[in-house]
């Protein structure tokens, strides 16, 4: 069932509107409010699919209305109801938020288009919504250690500002997951992260990738394409393995950094860009610098926050609880009851020299799941554990 909230102070189009919602579809549940005050009551205590609202009206006028709901309710659709008069101040609307707006008298089929468009797309806002939390879960920082602590009690910190992050640490201890917990706990979560593992991109493409193209720009590039860059705006970028990136791009993302202005591959008009970079590395930079393979000032542009991840081998008094969490995860992917690991297995998996970090204990569990007994024994941690 979709709840409508129509507020319009004109009884006569208030008739129609719920005559023609209510006949279009058994679905709608219809209500009303004879003036913005009124229906900025009902939008405050009430949730509501989609709201339509007058422009001209006594008390509160719509554009105030629309501000105060944005305010509290941003998800939720706002229609804006039009005279002839005020079409300049309905366009407007638009740019506080108004997801469309509708003439009076309204036409049939562009109501009911609106309607349904607008309604897809807060259907679209919750299933995003409920997705995000999905994703979440898989970027939880598992430990209590030390060293995870400092790490979440500096992204509290770092999340909700600005600031670029560098982040450094050993493949596979999980930069990755740092990233995404920043940008989930930034006022950016709304928007996009988008991720770019520079290693995994040719060199000759990753201007491409970053920035975009326009058609006959190289051989294989047969139409327009925006960058990593447009898609990122309004949310963050994050550029994994960026010690990797080659010299021509890292002069192109030091331009985007001070000017929040990017150039499409072939093209010579610039494109603002409204993002925020997080940036990881393996490698050690400042010799980077040293050998003249990395930009000393493009370093001092990501590097306003430093976050160093440890090693595994750093963090051993963790390995419990990430033996715990991926045995859960495992089995929910494999649709299995949860394994139990004995005291003694989880002792001799704290002793291992972990090379490959977190990934390479994430396999391991997963290994001795498929291959143990019903409880991991020491036993089968020497077998099916060993290097």
């Amino acid at each position: 069932m979709s709840k409508i909230l129509i507020i319009e102070d004109e009884a006569a189009i208030r008739r129609v509107l719920v005559k023609i919602l209510s006949e279009e579809s058994e679905t709608y549940k219809v209500d009303e409010a004879e003036d913005g005050v009124q229906g900025l009551d009902k939008a405050t205590n009430e949730d509501y699919d989609l709201i339509l609202c007058d422009i001209k009206m006594p008390k509160m006028d719509g554009v105030e209305v629309l501000e105060a709901i944005k305010k509290i309710k941003p998800e939720v659709p706002m229609v804006m109801i039009s005279g002839h008069g005020d079409l300049d101040t309905a366009v407007n609307t638009m740019r506080l938020g108004a997801f469309d707006y509708i003439s009076k008298p309204p036409d049939l089929n562009r109501l009911l288009n609106t309607v349904r468009n607008a309604l897809d797309r807060k259907k679209l806002v919750v299933e995003n919504k409920i997705l995000k939390k999905k994703v979440s879960k898989n970027y939880e920082m598992i430990g209590d250690s030390d060293a995870i602590s400092h790490i979440k009690d500096m992204i509290e910190k770092v999340a909700p500002t600005e600031a670029r992050v560098l982040i450094t640490g050993p493949n596979g201890t999980g930069k990755e997951l740092v990233a995404h917990q920043i940008h989930e706990k930034s006022e950016r979560s709304s928007g996009p992260i988008i991720e770019v593992n520079c290693a995994a991109i040719p060199s000759e493409l990753i201007e491409s990738e970053l920035f975009g193209h326009i058609k006959g720009a190289f051989t294989s590039a047969v139409k327009d394409r925006a960058g990593k860059f447009e898609a990122a705006d309004g949310g963050t970028i994050f550029l994994d393995e960026i010690g990797d990136m080659s010299l021509p791009a890292q002069a192109k993302v030091l331009r985007a950094l001070q000017e929040n202005l990017i150039q499409r591959v072939g093209a010579d008009k610039d494109i603002k860009v409204n993002v925020r970079v997080v940036a990881a590395t393996n490698k050690d930079l400042k010799k980077e610098i040293e050998e003249g393979r990395f930009r000393e000032d493009l370093y001092h542009r990501l590097a306003v926050i430093l976050i160093k991840v440890p090693a595994l081998n750093d963090r051993r008094d963790d390995i419990p609880n990430l033996i715990e969490h991926f045995a859960a995860k495992i089995a929910g992917e494999q649709g299995s009851a949860v394994k139990s690991f004995s005291k003694e297995a989880i002792k001799l998996l704290q002793e291992y020299d972990w090379t490959g970090n977190i990934r390479e204990l994430r396999n391991v569990v997963e290994r001795l799941i498929i291959l143990g007994g019903a409880e991991i024994s020491e036993n089968d941690v020497k077998l099916f554990a060993s290097k």
